[in-house]
């Protein structure tokens, strides 16, 4: 197996900027290149820009400003040379196939033998960017979609084609998940892969929804947020957070990409308030404002736009019965009997379906769907685990009864769970029926599975103290908020009763 000491990255946009930070972060040189601009007598201008905005960058790109002396700066004209001795090269420019596929052939005439070769592509399936291409060049090409920004976010999906060697998969890979951190999520060449097909599905469904039954914004992320185990933003908060002017962009590249009897057309319906919020310069947070704003004018006033209207109003606290006479009880909130509770259903539910249907489609695992949509988009529970919380058999008959398709899989599920712990160790459900061990990627201990064969050493009310083998122990925090409290202290001096802890407290307080 092959080792990346260099890499270069070719798109100084901001998703190439990051990646490259963020490679330059774990120490290792990168190259990075842009096209030479049109005007002006510095040809390595983008590139040089993209690197003193990267220094700039809310939040932070670099680790420390020192880690930008591993990034040099160059452009494709002059400096593809510098490609001679890098290990893996990414390519992140523009989403057109010919400006790809052109782009290739020049890096192929430099690249030097086994070298990879990657696309961050989330949108074009690796056998067009491939096609037509030699033999050599597609056996170390592979997809490796980082998520924005890329020091931040812990996804990283990896797509290969029939003809990579898996030599080039499982460098890189390792690479990515020992010196990057990323968690690497293998998926198939498939539209979006899995976090975006699914996530897009379900940030639409709740949009159109929205709009269908008349909420508002506030209620809206008030539902599809923590009841369900996302984060607060919910849905018209994280389209904010990462730009209502993507959406249609990436809308339209799924709607063609994806085969016409795919679900995803079902929701895929206009907004046109969302068009004129992007032609006002209302583009989220990065713009004016989108769904959320802060008026000025009015001493910083938090505000919200009122779907009916299109005008924008005080933002107000969401009232929402269904969610505290659910009790915490996510089939009570689906099954209430309100706008809010047909919310709920008419988002989670087919999002849950779309999701079983795509176990042998996207992946052939339902733990790398679960871990594309926890890391992808920050969701506590994965679909699958949010079925089980709902039982397979109820979410099956409550799609048939709502005259929604019912995927094999939760058929083949029936009555029994995706995860279950039988003798100490968790295990997944198949597609054929059968639970396996759930494995767990080299190097990677879970306190979960720690907790499943073993009691803690001490433990109170706050915190305990865990064997997690090979003289580690682990302090876990179980105080409100994870706070520090005279508990927490206690439970962290009882360590020197027990053996090779006794000599140094784990924490120091002071």
């Amino acid at each position: 197996m092959g080792e990346i000491k260099k890499v270069a990255v070719i798109g100084a946009g901001v998703m190439g900027a990051g990646i490259a930070a963020h490679v330059a972060n774990a120490g290792f040189p990168v190259v990075l290149l842009d096209i030479v601009p049109k005007d002006g007598d510095n040809r390595n201008a983008i590139a040089e820009k993209a690197l003193e905005q990267l220094l700039k960058a809310d939040p932070a790109a670099f680790m420390s400003k020192a880690a930008a002396r591993h990034v040099t700066v160059g452009n494709i004209e002059d400096n593809l040379g510098l490609l001679a001795d890098c290990d893996w090269i990414v390519e992140a420019v523009i989403e057109r196939l010919d400006i790809k596929q052109s782009l290739y052939a020049k890096i192929d005439a430099v690249r030097k033998p086994n070298s990879v070769v990657s696309s961050n592509t989330s949108t074009i399936p690796l056998a067009r960017l491939v096609e037509g291409l030699s033999d050599a060049f597609a056996k170390d090409f592979v997809i490796t979609h980082f998520f924005n920004p890329p020091r931040y976010m812990r996804l990283l999906e990896m797509v290969w084609g029939e003809r990579t060697r898996p030599e080039a998969v499982e460098t890189v890979s390792k690479f990515c998940d020992f010196k990057l951190g990323k968690s690497v999520v293998r998926c198939k060449d498939r539209p979006g892969f899995i976090a975006n097909r699914l996530g897009v599905f379900w940030l639409q469904a709740a949009v159109v929804e929205a709009f269908e039954l008349g909420l508002d914004v506030e209620e809206a992320d008030a539902i599809v947020g923590s009841p369900m185990g996302i984060p607060k933003t919910g849905v018209f908060g994280l389209l904010d957070l990462v730009g209502l002017d993507l959406m249609p962009h990436v809308n339209a590249s799924m709607a063609q990409a994806l085969p016409k009897d795919d679900p995803f057309h079902t929701v895929n319906r206009p907004v046109p308030l969302i068009d004129r919020l992007i032609a006002e310069g209302y583009t989220g947070r990065k713009g004016k404002g989108g769904f959320y704003r802060i008026n000025r004018e009015h001493g910083k006033r938090k505000e919200a736009i009122d779907l009916a209207t299109g005008e924008f109003r005080p933002q107000r606290k969401a009232q929402v019965d269904a969610i505290s006479e659910s009790h915490r009880k996510l089939s009570r909130l689906l099954e209430h009997d309100s706008t809010h509770g047909r919310y709920a259903w008419r988002v989670l539910g087919p999002t849950l379906s779309y999701a079983a249907s795509l176990v042998g489609d996207a992946a052939d695992e339902v733990e790398s769907i679960d871990e594309a949509m926890r890391l992808g988009y920050n969701w506590k529970f994965g679909p699958f685990e949010l079925i089980d919380q709902l039982g397979a058999k109820w979410l099956a008959d409550k799609l048939e009864k709502e005259g929604l398709p019912v995927p094999s899989i939760l058929k083949v599920a029936g009555e029994r769970p995706f995860y279950r712990v039988l003798h100490g160790k968790r295990e997944v459900l198949g597609l054929d029926g059968e639970y396996r061990t759930l494995s767990r990627p080299e190097g990677v201990v879970m306190l979960g599975d720690i907790k499943l064969n073993s009691k803690p050493l001490i433990k109170n009310g706050s915190a305990a103290l865990w064997d997690i083998g090979d003289g580690v122990a682990c302090f876990e925090f179980t105080s409100k908020m994870n706070s520090l409290d005279p508990d927490s202290r206690s439970v962290n001096a009882g360590n020197r009763d027990h053996g090779h802890w006794k000599k140094t407290p784990l924490i120091k307080f002071a």
